[in-house]
């Protein structure tokens, strides 16, 4: 049992991590009490606005006392009368109500809960997605300054996580990047898509608002577009329920979904790096890796991301079995599971976007490693142009592939049972066979000479795709960003 009283500390009661250790303080604000009843507040006045403007009697002094207390909201009041009326948006209109006793009979006039509580959802996406873009933008900016500094570094590529052939580190971090890219366009399309519900009424006829206006369908129209406008919209959707489509939610979690697969790919690569010791993510001088094993440095910073990722990939599933239950023009089987997979989903989002940017701006690479890694490979790698460097020099190919199978069979023996250094070109110098080209192993087994267009991909990619699409977020791209906790 708690101790008298404790129900008053806040340490005593859950809060979500997303809030308190993660996210940033503009995220959190997005999703707050006061962001959210702040905002309805503006809407019961655009909406006083908008009806005074087309004839209702309104007058100047209750908008003025509507102005004067968008802010001044007593959230104790509020929450008193939610608990006597059962109903969040009628307490706050009487809250409201309280302290504008003048506009008191115009406040939400002709509205329904939706016209604050879905409309209010439509600015807070909206808002969400214009505080993500930048920091994605930035993740991209930073990773595509690393993908140019190691444009031309030769590094082993991987498939199916085996030896394959050679790529750079610029390029591989470029296939990063490009995922991003396209998370980068369908955040900004889920943004630019969505619109205001507008002012439709109980089930989405404009009944209620008809009446007002005495039948005049224009005033009607117009009151919906001047409301829009004011909130910032440039449409409403033309055909609502008595809520917008729950499908909008769908639309919104994919691409932060998305957003999560991709950052989950880049953290799991790095973190595989990691153990390769090639490339590592920041690890700051004070830093402890493990309470037992002093000497790790475990990439805590790509598990987080990958960890929140995960949690960000299944979310959508709760607006898209939301969407499928909605019965005819809704049922309230939505709210209580929106008031969480929404704000989870851009508070997650925001989270390992900064997390990442945190990461990119301190990437460390061990080109030493990386060269070492390339060497035990390369010399498998560079049989073909042996061979036909030999044909080149009068050799037989058919004889030549016989001789090299059997040096490369030795040499993986003693890679693989002896656990030593690959030796097959120490092999082929000792073999008389070879000796008309003794002289081009060096230059037949650099590195550079594997990697193919890889440098020229990674300039042109940049150059074409990847800076222009950062061009609207310059003004925001700022310095380095610390890690969370």
């Amino acid at each position: 049992m708690a101790a008298p009283g404790a129900e008053e500390d806040p340490l005593t009661r859950y809060r979500s991590p997303l809030v308190s250790r993660y996210a940033s303080a503009e995220m959190g604000f997005n999703f707050s009490e006061r962001k959210k009843f702040g905002t309805w507040r503006r809407l019961w006045l655009y909406l006083a606005q908008a009806e005074k403007s087309l004839g209702l009697p309104i007058t100047d002094e209750q908008i003025q006392e509507m102005e004067a207390n968008l802010d001044n909201i007593d959230f104790k009041m509020a929450a008193e009368e939610e608990k006597k009326l059962r109903h969040d948006v009628m307490a706050h209109v009487h809250t409201f109500a309280h302290c504008c006793p003048k506009a008191a009979a115009i406040i939400h006039l002709g509205a329904t809960s939706c016209y604050v509580g879905d409309n209010t959802d439509l600015i807070v996406l909206r808002d969400g997605f214009n505080l993500l873009l930048p920091k994605l933008a930035r993740v991209i900016s930073r990773l595509a300054d690393f993908a140019e500094k190691y444009a031309d570094l030769p590094t082993l590529g991987f498939t199916h996580y085996q030896p394959a052939q050679l790529t750079t580190v610029g390029k591989r971090c470029c296939l990063w990047i490009q995922d991003l890219c396209m998370d980068l366009q369908n955040l900004e399309r889920a943004r630019d898509d969505l619109r205001f519900r507008g002012v439709k009424g109980t089930t989405g006829t404009q009944a209620s608002f008809l009446q007002l206006f005495e039948g005049d369908h224009s005033k009607v129209e117009e009151l919906d577009r001047l409301v829009t406008a004011k909130a910032g919209f440039k449409r409403s959707y033309m055909v609502t329920g008595q809520t917008y489509s729950r499908k909008v939610d769908i639309e919104v979690l994919s691409v932060l979904a998305s957003l999560g697969a991709s950052i989950h790919k880049i953290c799991t690569d790095i973190r595989l790096l990691a153990n390769l010791k090639e490339i590592e993510e920041p690890f700051e001088k004070d830093q402890i890796g493990s309470s037992a094993m002093p000497y790790k440095r475990n990439p805590m910073r790509s598990e987080r991301c990958c960890s929140l990722a995960r949690h960000l990939m299944t979310l959508v599933l709760d607006p898209l079995q939301t969407a499928s239950v909605q019965w005819f023009e809704r049922t309230l089987d939505d709210s209580a599971n929106r008031r969480v997979c929404l704000a989870e989903a851009f508070l997650t989002a925001d989270i390992i976007l900064s997390t990442l940017q945190n990461i990119s701006e301190g990437l460390v690479v061990y080109p030493k490693v990386i060269e070492r890694r390339i060497r035990q490979e390369l010399p498998f790698m560079a049989t073909e142009n042996i061979i036909m460097a030999m044909v080149k020099a009068g050799g037989n190919r058919q004889d030549c592939h016989e001789k090299i199978r059997v040096l490369s069979q030795k040499a993986a023996a003693v890679v693989k049972q002896e656990g030593g250094d690959n030796d097959f070109i120490a092999r082929v110098r000792a073999d008389p066979y070879f000796s008309p080209i003794h002289k081009q192993l060096e230059s037949l087994l650099d590195p550079s000479s594997f990697t193919g267009r890889a440098p020229q991909q990674v300039a042109k990619f940049l150059k074409e795709e990847v800076r222009p699409a950062l061009i609207p977020y310059q003004s925001k791209m700022g310095g380095k960003i610390e890690l969370a906790l």
